[in-house]
């Protein structure tokens, strides 16, 4: 609790302590009067100074307004306990908001905790303690165990583990070493480490991050725009009725002053808006704050109220779907056993740099640890494993490349023997020019490599871009969460992307896209959704920036580190987690569900209880709970933004 909470704390108290004096010993004069004015001072001094000076700024109809002409009102009819008991409980309400909007604030102040306070750089051989924005590129800073990391960079020397929580929402620590990037924010949890700084503070992920947030606000959703204009309206338009309310019947019809200047006073009371333009507002700032918590940013309330409403989400695929990483994900033998098939494949590949090379070798090398440790390190055969775990380079008489087919390389057929094989690992141009009889791999979500041994064909290794793992649970949440069409865009040719497409079982895949044909794309999809439902385009930020703009919701994947990424989107997503996509949607609908509620409650009662005022059938007392009541309900209800919780996988 601030210092300010606990001054209004100690202020409400003595307020209603005289409050209750003043009811026990109310006709004793002057001892009520005092207690009753104590009391209302006590609560509310600070009202109609408040009312004043928007009086003078040019603002006349505010909450600080109605309460002031509505509690001196009931003052001037003599409705002493009911004037005090009005400004108790509407400061009373404006604690309630103030305390709710602390916590909802504390997810995004706990974000803003990640601004680093120092930086150790090395000058001259020295340490020096700086601020962060006083560090150069180039320099090298120190990071001792326990701090937070003030700028991006290069490791150069140290390992150690990283708290990323705070820019992720992952509690998981994450291991880095010599030559790993490094992103401001974090905290480095246990050894030394020595980083090459590599952006100015300005430029760092920590600032793009809080710059973000600080903006966040000034994006308000329709709903919130709603309530604002209806706020303007509505204020002046029951003024007028409290006033007509108050001198209409007494002057057209002679009735008593008093009961229709007391029964105007209770309706302003209860019209006044709090309950809406508090609650709204402060339900879409929670919901942020809960999307926060969980790594996920979006840059307003808008992107919020948009992520509720999704009907088609667009991704692209290298480095949102998959990883962007090649990896050997078939091996087809033909003849020969999988182990074999794949030892040869790694012979011809050992000499090459390329990536699909390297998945080769990499594969080769993940298959020989899953070898049972009583095999033998080199069979009678000369299988071609070595104690090390390394190919047996003896065996490799020659290796050519063949451009735009493959490789053909001479082996011998054992580490001791002298007869040789032609190894031939291409393309099906390189075995249509062997005149080599192979089985075509269809349907390939990737590279095929054809093997053969001499002109007979042994099999087939596929390399293919790895699916991320949390995919299939974001498209099946998304399914769930009632989006219709999942499509992907790729520029990788349209076989690749379709095999990719019907593996995740995506509605479309277009393959073979420039970045100009992917804003064409999103722009026909667009045309295609329903009215008042809107369309997310998910990409990894860097060379999506286009399409990203084009779409209702642009969302980044892996924001951290990536300066596009928090540049071009609405939404950014601090980790590699497709999955979060379904974690925001959910977070949307639950607030906008939340806002929703408050809206009607909050109308629909105050316009029942205005009735029953105007009638006559409700006193100052209930025009207490039309007011204060309501807007703690509704203030109580918005609270509940924040208590998203991810579901368990």
């Amino acid at each position: 609790m601030t210092k300010k909470q606990k001054k209004m704390l100690t202020r409400l108290a003595v307020s209603a302590v005289f409050l209750v004096v003043g009811i026990v010993t109310e006709g004793i004069h002057p001892v009520d009067w005092i207690c009753f004015a104590v009391s209302y001072l006590a609560a509310g001094y600070d009202i109609p100074l408040k009312a004043a000076r928007t009086i003078r700024g040019g603002q006349v109809f505010d909450e600080n307004f109605l309460m002031t002409v509505a509690t001196v009102g009931a003052v001037l009819v003599g409705a002493y306990e009911e004037a005090v008991a009005v400004m108790l409980f509407y400061q009373v309400g404006e604690f309630f908001n103030d305390y709710a909007v602390n916590k909802s604030r504390k997810s995004i102040s706990d974000l803003m905790d990640i601004n680093p306070e120092f930086a150790n750089v090395v000058r001259d051989g020295k340490e020096e303690q700086v601020d962060p924005d006083e560090v150069q590129i180039g320099e090298t800073v120190v990071i001792r165990p326990g701090e937070r990391v003030p700028l991006d960079g290069v490791v150069v020397k140290g390992t150690s583990s990283l708290d990323t929580k705070a820019l992720t929402g992952e509690s998981m620590p994450v291991e880095i070493g010599e030559g790993e990037n490094i992103v401001s924010g974090s905290i480095n949890l246990n050894g030394l480490l020595e980083v090459q700084v590599t952006k100015l503070y300005d430029d760092s992920t920590v600032a793009k991050i809080l710059e973000l947030v600080e903006n966040a606000s000034s994006r308000k959703a329709k709903a919130e725009n709603f309530i604002t204009r209806f706020a303007r309206v509505y204020t002046p338009v029951v003024v007028f009725l409290a006033l007509a309310l108050a001198l209409l019947p007494p002057i057209l019809a002679g009735q008593s002053w008093s009961v229709w200047v007391y029964r105007a006073c209770s309706f302003l009371v209860v019209s006044c808006p709090c309950a809406l333009v508090i609650s709204v507002p402060l339900s879409f700032f929670g919901g942020l704050g809960a999307a926060s918590k969980q790594g996920i940013l979006m840059k307003g309330s808008n992107y919020l109220e948009a992520m509720g409403n999704l009907d088609t989400v667009v991704f692209d695929k290298t480095g949102t779907l998959t990883t962007g990483k090649f990896a050997v994900t078939d091996v087809e033998p033909a003849g020969v056993s999988r182990e074999e098939l794949l030892m040869l494949a790694a012979y011809g590949e050992c000499h090459s740099t390329h990536p699909i090379a390297l998945s080769v070798l990499e594969a080769y090398r993940e298959m020989k640890e899953e070898r049972p440790a009583a095999a033998p390190c080199r069979s009678e055969a000369g299988d071609g494993y070595s104690a090390a775990g390394d190919l047996d380079q003896s065996r490799i008489v020659s290796v050519e490349e063949i451009a735009g087919h493959g490789i053909h390389a001479v082996l011998k057929a054992g580490a001791q023997d002298m007869d040789t094989f032609d190894l031939y690992i291409g393309n099906e141009k390189l075995m249509n020019r062997q005149g080599i009889a192979f089985r075509s791999v269809q349907d390939a979500a990737g590279t095929t490599l054809y093997v053969a041994r001499n002109k007979e064909y042994i099999g087939a290794v596929t390399i293919s871009d790895t699916v991320r793992e949390d995919v299939p649970a974001a498209l099946s949440g998304l399914r769930g969460e009632g989006v219709i069409k999942l499509v992907m865009l790729t520029g990788d040719k349209e076989s690749v992307g379709q095999a990719v497409g019907k593996k995740l079982g995506l509605d479309r895949v277009y393959g073979g896209l420039l970045p100009a044909d992917k804003v064409a794309k999103v722009e026909a999809l667009l045309a295609e959704k329903p009215e008042g439902r809107t369309l997310a385009f998910v990409g990894d930020g860097i060379n999506d920036a286009p399409v990203l703009s084009r779409a209702d919701v642009g969302i980044a994947m892996g924001g951290i580190g990536s300066d596009a990424a928090v540049e071009a989107a609405d939404v950014v997503i601090m980790t590699d987690e497709p999955s979060k996509i379904v974690d925001g949607i959910r977070i949307a609908r639950k607030t906008v569900g939340i806002v929703r509620q408050n809206i009607i409650f909050a109308i629909g009662v105050k316009i029942l209880i205005l009735l029953l005022v105007a009638l006559g059938a409700a006193g100052m007392w209930m025009a207490v709970f039309g007011d204060v009541g309501v807007s703690v309900l509704a203030i109580l209800n918005a609270i509940r933004a924040l208590g998203y919780k991810r579901s368990a996988a």
